[in-house]
């Protein structure tokens, strides 16, 4: 007697943006990249491809570089900036080198021009890379200094129309304090825009969230280290702290 197929779970979300801190690459104290979180990072990618679902990722660079650090020791803004870019594609181009060596097709598309090393940001392009099941790393921010790349990933979701921007992070959502410092932090489970920038909650900066709500984007921020879990979010799950108008 022959078994029934098991159906594929149906996602909640048809295309969504992942936005991953250069941090959350990092080794224990957030700088370098560690090679156990790139291959776990790209295990739980791999896992939401496999449902059918296309993804797209804005990555930072700040376990490599920061610009608004370089300018606070006295470096031109705009050059740290430009600095803080070619460190997003250092780590986007070993984000892709993970996939790949999970057998999933990716492509780095970045801001700025790097044509030995990434294709440049072409909204269509990337687009058509979706349909064909290729995930899309863009790098480099918006190409612009002064934004931050959680503008860059608010900018391009609107741009390329995710469903939602998923944040990556180490905790389980957004608190009304550091849970690593104040065991009695409360976790919401939804709030709206003005209240995390009037409670000032950092989950994005003013640009970003302004962004987001001219287009009515949701965020969901979450713990991409705990297994699994960015599959459960892609799913429906309630998992993490959902931002929303």
């Amino acid at each position: 007697m022959s078994s029934a197929t098991p159906t594929r779970p149906t996602p909640k979300y048809r295309r969504i943006l992942l936005k991953l801190s250069g941090e959350a690459l990092g080794t224990e104290g957030g700088y370098g990249i560690n090679s156990d979180a790139l291959i776990q990072v790209a295990l739980q990618i791999k896992e939401v491809r496999d449902l059918g679902v296309e993804i797209v990722i804005v990555i930072g660079g700040g376990n490599i570089f920061r610009g608004l650090q370089g300018s606070q020791r006295g470096m031109e803004r705009a050059t740290g900036d430009y600095m803080g870019m070619l460190a997003t594609l250092i780590n986007a181009l070993a984000l892709q080198d993970a996939l790949e060596k999970q057998n999933v097709e990716t492509r780095v598309q970045s801001a700025i021009n790097v044509a030995q090393v990434s294709e440049p940001f072409i909204r269509r392009r990337a687009v058509r890379h979706l349909e064909k099941g290729r995930v899309v790393i863009f790098a480099a921010g918006t190409g612009n200094p002064f934004f931050s790349t959680d503008t860059a990933a608010a900018l391009r979701a609107a741009e390329i129309s995710a469903d939602v921007i998923l944040k990556a992070t180490k905790v389980d959502g957004i608190y009304d304090s550091d849970p690593k410092k104040n065991p009695d932090a409360k976790r919401y489970e939804t709030i709206t825009y003005l209240e995390a920038v009037q409670r000032q909650l950092k989950v994005m900066d003013m640009t970003a969230f302004t962004l987001c709500m001219d287009n009515k984007m949701p965020i969901i921020v979450f713990n991409l280290f705990q297994e699994h879990n960015f599959r459960r979010v892609v799913l429906g799950e309630t998992i993490g702290t959902i931002v929303t108008s």
